[in-house]
C-alpha cells in the first residue's frame, strides 16, 4: 500500500520492490527498503510532493509499522532564524557596552543587515541561473553578517576620535573612511582573494561556494563605505552618547585595559610569546588525527528519520547499503551479448574483497549501457570504502578488456571520495596563491617585507589550533555538540579562506595604528603600546561580534553550518586574543625598528597607500602654517 502511495506522486519515476530477496528485505524478514527514484533533481521536488512523500507513513504506522526515510528527497529545508536573531543579538550587546549609545549601535547593526540583504537577494538571483550548494545562503548570511557589522564598527570608532579630538562631523567622517576606510578596503581584499582562490580547486560547488561569500565580502565593504557615511551624517554626535569621553578616553579615565595589557607584553615579550606559542601547540595536537569525508546521515541527530533509516539499513544491510556505488557498464555489443557481459561483470564486482552484493543491472532503453549497484562493507565515510574504490577502478581495465566493456565507478559516495582527493591534492597550490597575493598585498599596506612574514606565520598557527579544536569536538565528539565524524572534506580548505582573510583584518587594524605611530616619530615599543591602545576596544569588540555570529550557527540543524560555526567561532577567538593581540605586540616589541624594515630597491617598487594618514597630518601642519602667515 505504501509502494502504491509512492508511485501516484507527479516526479515520482520508479519504486523497487521492498519484498525483493537481492537487497530489498533484510534476513530476518522485519526491514525492508523501497528506493524510490525521481525524474527530476532535489530542488524540483516541491513542498508539496516532500509532504506526499512523508504522509505514506500513515499507511505503515495503522498497521503498527515504523517507516523512516533517507536520501536527497526527504531533506528538508527547515525554516531558520533563531541563530541569526541570537548572532544579531550578540551583536547589539556588544556595541551597545563598547559605544554606550544607541545610535551608535544602531549603525552598524542597520548597515549589515543592509548588506546582507543585498547580498542574498543577488544569491537568490543566481540560483534561477546556476546551481548552488544549499549551504551557499547560509554561508553567506553568515560571513555577511560577521564582517558588515565589523568594517562598520572599524570605520565608526575612528569617526568617534575624530569627533572628540573636536573635528567637525564632515572632516571627521572624511578622516574616517580616509584611514579606517582604507584599511577597511585591503581588509576586505584578503578576504575576497581567499575565497575567489577557491577556484583554483576546480570543483564547481566550491567555486559557486567562494564567489558567493566573496560578493557578500564585496558589498559589505561598499556599504561601509557608501551607507555608512551617510548614516553618520545623518546621526551626527549622537554616536558618541552621554558618557563618551569617559567611556573613550584614556587621558581622563586612566589607563585603558588595552593600555595595561600591551605595557605587560613589552614588559616580557620572550615570556608572554613562549607561554602563547605552547598554548597553540597543544591545542593543535589533535589535528594529527585529522580525518575529512563528505557527510551522510548516520551524522543527523538521533532523533530525525534520516538517522532512524539510516541505522535501521545499517543494521539490515550493513552500514555500505547506505552509500552504495554505482558501477557503470557500457557494452561494445547490444542484445544477448551485452547482457552476457555485463552478468559476467557483476560476478567479477561480487567477488571483490569488501563487497556485500551487487544489485540486478538496470539497462538503458537501447540495452548497451547498465548501472550495478554495489554495496560495500563499510559505511561511505569509511577508509574501506575508499579502499574499495581503488580496487574496483584498478580492475576496471583489465576486465572491460575481458568481457568487451567499459567500466567507471560513480555514485554519491565515489564522487566524495573523488571531491576528497582534489581537496587534498589541490590544497598546497591553494595556499600558495592565496598566501603569496596577500603577502604583496600587506607589503603595499605596511612597507615592509617583516611584518606580512609575521602575520603568515601566526596565522598557520590558528589554522594548526584550528584544525586541532575541530578535530576534537566535530570528530572526537568532546563536548557533545554534533555527532562524532570525520571532518567535512571542503570545510578545511574554506576554512583556510574565511579564517586567512578575518585574520589579516586584525592584523591590518591592529598594526597599521601601530605604523601610524611610527610613522609620527614614536620609539618603536611606545608605537606598538600607543597603536595598540588606540585599536584593542575595536578589535576585540569587533572579534566578540564575530565569535558570537559564527556560534550561533551551531544551532543550525544543518550538520554542514553547524561545523562552520564551530570551526570559525574558534578560529576567529584564537587568531584574535592570542595570535594578534598576544603574539603580535611580543613580536613587534622584539623587532623594533627591523619590523618596518623594505629593502632600498623595493621602496622605488611598492606604492604608497597611507592608510595611516600620513598625508592628513601634513595637510593639517599646511593648513596651521597657513594660518599663522595670515595672521603675521
Amino acid at each position: 500500500a505504501i509502494v502504491a502511495d509512492l508511485k501516484d506522486s507527479e516526479h515520482v519515476k520508479a519504486v523497487s520492490d521492498p519484498l525483493d530477496p537481492e537487497g530489498g528485505l533484510s534476513p530476518d524478514g522485519r526491514i525492508a527498503v523501497a528506493r524510490v527514484s525521481y525524474d527530476v533533481s532535489q530542488a524540483g521536488i516541491s513542498d508539496k510532493e516532500q509532504k506526499a512523500l512523508f504522509a505514506t507513513a500513515k499507511v505503515g504506522q495503522e498497521v503498527g509499522l515504523s517507516v523512516d526515510y533517507s536520501g536527497s528527497a526527504a531533506e528538508q529545508n527547515k525554516p531558520g532564524g533563531l541563530n541569526e536573531l541570537l548572532g544579531l543579538l550578540a551583536a547589539a550587546v556588544i556595541l551597545l557596552v563598547m559605544f554606550a549609545s544607541f545610535s551608535a549601535a544602531g549603525v552598524p547593526l542597520l548597515t549589515a543587515l543592509a548588506g546582507i540583504g543585498i547580498a542574498l537577494a543577488g544569491i537568490t538571483t543566481l540560483t534561477g541561473f546556476i546551481s548552488l550548494s544549499s549551504s551557499t545562503p547560509g554561508l553567506g548570511l553568515m560571513l555577511g553578517l560577521a564582517v558588515g557589522i565589523d568594517y562598520a564598527l572599524f570605520i565608526m570608532s575612528r569617526y568617534r576620535d575624530e569627533l572628540i579630538r573636536g573635528r567637525d562631523g564632515e572632516e571627521a567622517i572624511g578622516r574616517a573612511v580616509a584611514t579606517s576606510g582604507s584599511a577597511v578596503v585591503f581588509a576586505g581584499l584578503t578576504v575576497v582573494i581567499a575565497l575567489l582562490g577557491l577556484a583554483v580547486l576546480n570543483i564547481p560547488f566550491l567555486t559557486y561556494l567562494g564567489f558567493g561569500a566573496a560578493g557578500t565580502v564585496v558589498i559589505a565593504v561598499a556599504i561601509a563605505l557608501t551607507l555608512l557615511p551617510a548614516m553618520l551624517g545623518f546621526t551626527g554626535r549622537r554616536v558618541l552618547g552621554r558618557r563618551h569621553v569617559r567611556l573613550t578616553s584614556d587621558e581622563r579615565d586612566g589607563p585603558s585595559a588595552g593600555h595595561r595589557w600591551a605595557d605587560a607584553v613589552a614588559r616580557r615579550p620572550v615570556v608572554i610569546l613562549l607561554a602563547a606559542t605552547v598554548l597553540l601547540g597543544i591545542i593543535a595536537i589533535p589535528a594529527l588525527s585529522l580525518k575529512t569525508g563528505l557527510p551522510d546521515e548516520g551524522t543527523q541527530p538521533a532523533a530525525s528519520t534520516q538517522r532512524k533509516a539510516y541505522d535501521l539499513q545499517s543494521q539490515a544491510f550493513g552500514a555500505g547499503s547506505n552509500g552504495p556505488l554505482v558501477v557503470v557498464v557500457e557494452a561494445h555489443t547490444g542484445g544477448t551479448a551485452a547482457q552476457a557481459s555485463v552478468l559476467e561483470v557483476r560476478a567479477a564486482l561480487t567477488a571483490v574483497a569488501g563487497v556485500v552484493n551487487v544489485g540486478r543491472p538496470l539497462a538503458n532503453a537501447a540495452g548497451d549501457t547498465f548501472l550495478l549497484p554495489v554495496a560495500p562493507k563499510d559505511g561511505p565515510a569509511s577508509e574501506q570504502t575508499k579502499q574499495l574504490v581503488s580496487r574496483i577502478r584498478a580492475l576496471a581495465r583489465p576486465l572491460g578488456a575481458r568481457t568487451g566493456t567499459t567500466l567507471a565507478v560513480s555514485g554519491r559516495t565515489a564522487s566524495q571520495i573523488d571531491v576528497g582527493a582534489r581537496l587534498s591534492s589541490a590544497l598546497p597550490v591553494y595556499l600558495v596563491i592565496v598566501v603569496g597575493l596577500a603577502l604583496l598585498i600587506l607589503t603595499v599596506v605596511f612597507r615592509s617585507v617583516i611584518v606580512p612574514l609575521k602575520a603568515v606565520i601566526g596565522f598557520l598557527a590558528t589554522m594548526a589550533s584550528t584544525f586541532g579544536a575541530i578535530v576534537a569536538i566535530a570528530q572526537w565528539g568532546w563536548f557533545g555538540l554534533v555527532t562524532p565524524a570525520p571532518i567535512i572534506s571542503f570545510l578545511p580548505v574554506f576554512m583556510i579562506g574565511v579564517i586567512f582573510g578575518l585574520a589579516m583584518d586584525y592584523q591590518v587594524f591592529l598594526v597599521t595604528r601601530m605604523r601610524e605611530e611610527h610613522v609620527h616619530g614614536a620609539a618603536p615599543t611606545d608605537a606598538v603600546i600607543d597603536g595598540f591602545r588606540q585599536s584593542a576596544r575595536v578589535v576585540t569588540a569587533a572579534a566578540l561580534i564575530m565569535i558570537g555570529v559564527f556560534a550561533s550557527f551551531i544551532l543550525s540543524p544543518d550538520a554542514s553550518l553547524k561545523s562552520f560555526g564551530i570551526a570559525f567561532a574558534f578560529g576567529v577567538a584564537i587568531d584574535a586574543f592570542v595570535v594578534r593581540m598576544t603574539v603580535v605586540p611580543a613580536v613587534m616589541v622584539l623587532l623594533g625598528d627591523r619590523a618596518w624594515y623594505l629593502p632600498r630597491w623595493m621602496e622605488r617598487l611598492v606604492p604608497r597607500v597611507d592608510i595611516e594618514g600620513e598625508g592628513l597630518r601634513v595637510l593639517d601642519e599646511a593648513r596651521e602654517s597657513l594660518k599663522q602667515v595670515s595672521v603675521t
